[in-house]
C-alpha cells in the first residue's frame, strides 16, 4: 500500500460486525433479515470496497481539484468521474443497499449499510453527499406522510440512481434556528398542490449532472401559520414536473443561482436554490400543513448518524495513509541511538512520539466504529425485532444519536490532524491526499445541526427526557459491561478507571441538573458541549473495554499469526485509551463542576 491510495480495514469492520455484534446469528431470527447469512454479507462488503476504490477514489482528487460548474441556465456540472461513479454506484445496487427489497432495494441490515457507506464515504466523500441525500430522502418519502402515487413514482427512481434528492431546510439568516424561515408556500386550488417561494442555502447536492431529476425536500411556511418551527410544512419539489405516470414535463422553478466556493468537500455541489423567482415553482405537500419539522426529523436522525459514519470514515483512511507513510519513511536514528551521527536511520514508525501519535488514532477509529455501527444495528433490531425490545433500544439510540454526531465528528478531526502531523510537511501539501482528507472532515461538526446545537439537544431534552429515563438505561448497559469485563480478570485497572469515570459522569450530569432545576439555563448551557465531550469520551471508552474483552477471549481461545496481532491491538487500545484519553473526562467534570460562567458576562463579546 502506498501512502495515496485508498484503503479499508475490513479486518476491523468485520471484527465489529461479525465478532462483537455478531449481526449473521443475532439478526438471524429477525424475519427481514432471516435470509441473509455471513457469505452475503462479506459478499457485498468485498463489492462494496472493489466500487469504492475502483469508482469512487479514483476520482476523489479531481473532485477537489476541479470542482463543480454552474452555467446560466442553473445547471451544475459535476467533476470528472462523477457521472460514471454515480452509474456504478446504482449498478451494484449500493444506493438502496438498506432499502427493503419489495421496493426494489437490497434490504441489508443497516449496522452492514454503515460499513458499506464508511467504505464509500472514505473513498470519495464530497461523492458520497449525493448518494448519501438521495438515500435519506427516499426513506422519508417511504413513510406514511407521502401521498401513495408520489411513493409510486419516486422512490424507485430514485433507488435505481435515475433521479437524485436532497433535503432544503436552510435559508440566509435564518441558519440553524429553522423557525426563522421566510419561504412560503401557498395553496394553488389543487388539492395537495402548492407554489413556493423564497431562496434555500447551503443545498449539499443541490444540482447534477447524473440523473435526470431531482426531488427536493423543501420546508416552507403556509398561510397563517405561526412563527417558529410548529409553523413549517414539508414539500415535495422536483427540479422537473412530473405527471401521473412519471414522465417528465418542463423546468419547474425551483433553479440554483450559485454555488459555494468551500474550505472542502468541492466535488459536491452546495448550492443557493431559487424558487418561484421567475415563475411558478410547485410543490407536493407530505402530510398535513404544518408537520414539516415532525416528518424532517425521519431525514435528520439517519443524516446525523451519517456524519459519524462520515467522520470514521475520513479518520480511518488518513490514519491508513500515515500508517503506511511512518512505515516507509526514514529519518533519524532509534532513540537508543540519537547522539550517534554513523547509526543507521530508521523509518519514522520507530520513533515513539510517532507510535503515541498513531495508537492515538488507531483507538478512537476503532471505538468509534464500534459505538457507530451498534447504534446502527439498534436501530435494526428496534424496528423489525422484538416488541418488548422496542422503546429500550429507539431510548438508547436517540441518547447516543448527538454523541455519533458529534463527538465522533470532533475526534474525527482530531484524528486527521494528527494523521496529518505523522507526514510532518508533507501532510501540508496536496501530494498525500490527508491535507484533504481535513478539509473534507471539518464540516462535519458544522452541518446537519452544528455541534453545539446536539451538545443542547443532549442535555436539555435527551438527558432531560422522563426524568433522567434515557441516562439510567445506559448507566445500566455501562454496569453491566464493566461487571462482565471485571469478572474476566483481565482488565481490573482498566474497569476502575472507567468505574471513576462513570461516576464523574453522573455527579456532573446532576450537577448540571440541578442548575437547571434552580432556573440557572444558561449556567448550565454553557457547559453543554463540554459535557458532551465527557459522556462521548467515557463511551468510547466502554467500547474499548468491549473490543478488549473479545480479543482476550480470542486470544485464549489460540489465535495466531496475524489474528494474534489483531487482537494485540484491541489490547493496546483499551490500556492506552483508559490511561491517556480517559482522564479527559476527570478534567472535564472538574471544569463543568466549578461553577464557572465568565462567559456570560455582560458586555463580554458585545
Amino acid at each position: 500500500m502506498s501512502a495515496t491510495e485508498y484503503t479499508v480495514d475490513l479486518r476491523d469492520i468485520r471484527f465489529v460486525l461479525f465478532e462483537q455484534l455478531k449481526v449473521q446469528e443475532q439478526l438471524k431470527v429477525v424475519p427481514r433479515y432471516a435470509d441473509f447469512d455471513l457469505d452475503t454479507y462479506n459478499t457485498m462488503l468485498d463489492a462494496a470496497y472493489d466500487v469504492a476504490r475502483k469508482n469512487l477514489a479514483s476520482c476523489n482528487k479531481a473532485g477537489d481539484r476541479v470542482g463543480c460548474k454552474l452555467d446560466s441556465e442553473g445547471n451544475v456540472t459535476t467533476p470528472p468521474g462523477f457521472k460514471e461513479a454515480y452509474a456504478a454506484l446504482a449498478e451494484a445496487g449500493l444506493l438502496s443497499s438498506a432499502f427493503p427489497q419489495d421496493l426494489g432495494g437490497l434490504g441489508l441490515p443497516h449496522a452492514v449499510d454503515a460499513a458499506i457507506h464508511e467504505m464509500l464515504t472514505g473513498a470519495n466523500t464530497a461523492f458520497s453527499i449525493y448518494s448519501g441525500l438521495t438515500r435519506a430522502a427516499a426513506n422519508l418519502l417511504a413513510t406514511h406522510y407521502t401521498p401513495q402515487w408520489l411513493k409510486d413514482i419516486v422512490i424507485p427512481k430514485m433507488i435505481s440512481g435515475e433521479w437524485a434528492g436532497t433535503m432544503c431546510l436552510t435559508e440566509a439568516g435564518a441558519g440553524s434556528a429553522v423557525g426563522d424561515n421566510r419561504c412560503r408556500a401557498l395553496p394553488t386550488g389543487e388539492p395537495g398542490v402548492y407554489e413556493l417561494t423564497g431562496e434555500k442555502v447551503f443545498i449539499s447536492g443541490g444540482d447534477n449532472n447524473f440523473t435526470s431529476n431531482i426531488v427536493h425536500l423543501v420546508l416552507a411556511r403556509t398561510p397563517d401559520a405561526p412563527n417558529g418551527t410548529a409553523g413549517l410544512s414539508i414539500f415535495l419539489v422536483p427540479k422537473y414536473h412530473i405527471d401521473a405516470e412519471g414522465n417528465l414535463g418542463e423546468r419547474n422553478d425551483a433553479k440554483v443561482v450559485g454555488i459555494e466556493h468551500k474550505m472542502g468537500i468541492n466535488g459536491s455541489a452546495t448550492c443557493t436554490i431559487a424558487l418561484g423567482a421567475n415563475g411558478p415553482c410547485k410543490g407536493y405537500l407530505l402530510g398535513k400543513e404544518r408537520e414539516g419539522m415532525k416528518i424532517m426529523f425521519h431525514m435528520m436522525n439517519e443524516a446525523r448518524i451519517g456524519v459519524g459514519v462520515q467522520s470514521v470514515a475520513l479518520a480511518s483512511a488518513a490514519h491508513r495513509n500515515a500508517v503506511s507513510y511512518a512505515k516507509d519513511r526514514i529519518q533519524g536514528q532509534s532513540i537508543e541511538r540519537f547522539a550517534d551521527g554513523d547509526a543507521p536511520r530508521v523509518s519514522i514508525n520507530q520513533h515513539p512520539d510517532v507510535r503515541r501519535n498513531l495508537l492515538f488514532q488507531k483507538a478512537h477509529i476503532d471505538t468509534m466504529r464500534s459505538l457507530i455501527y451498534t447504534v446502527a444495528n439498534r436501530l435494526d433490531r428496534a424496528t423489525f425485532g422484538a416488541e418488548d425490545e422496542r422503546e429500550y433500544l429507539l431510548g438508547l439510540v436517540e441518547l447516543m444519536t448527538p454523541i455519533v454526531k458529534s463527538h465522533c465528528s470532533d475526534v474525527g478531526f482530531d484524528v486527521v490532524s494528527a494523521a496529518l502531523q505523522t507526514f510532518g510537511g508533507y501532510g501540508y501539501i496536496g501530494e498525500y491526499p490527508v491535507e484533504q482528507h481535513l478539509r473534507d472532515q471539518r464540516i462535519s461538526a458544522i452541518y446537519e445541526g452544528t455541534n453545539g446545537i446536539q451538545a443542547m439537544d443532549l442535555l436539555g431534552r435527551k438527558m432531560r427526557k422522563g426524568s433522567g429515563v434515557l441516562f439510567m438505561t445506559w448507566l445500566n448497559e455501562c454496569n453491566e459491561e464493566l461487571e462482565t469485563a471485571r469478572s474476566s480478570g483481565a482488565f481490573n485497572e482498566e474497569v476502575a478507571l472507567l468505574e471513576k469515570a462513570r461516576d464523574q459522569l453522573g455527579q456532573t450530569a446532576m450537577h448540571l441538573g440541578g442548575l437547571g432545576m434552580q432556573g440557572n439555563l444558561k449556567g448550565a448551557m454553557v457547559h453543554a458541549s463540554p459535557f458532551l465531550t465527557m459522556f462521548g469520551t467515557v463511551v468510547l471508552g466502554l467500547h474499548a473495554l468491549w473490543q478488549a474483552r473479545i480479543a482476550h477471549e480470542a486470544l485464549n481461545n489460540g489465535a495466531s499469526g496475524e489474528d494474534a496481532k489483531f487482537y494485540r491491538g484491541k489490547l493496546a487500545n483499551v490500556r492506552f485509551y483508559c490511561k491517556t484519553i480517559l482522564p479527559r473526562a476527570t478534567s472535564l467534570s472538574k471544569s463543568i463542576q466549578s461553577g464557572d460562567e465568565s462567559p456570560l458576562e455582560d458586555g463580554l463579546f458585545e
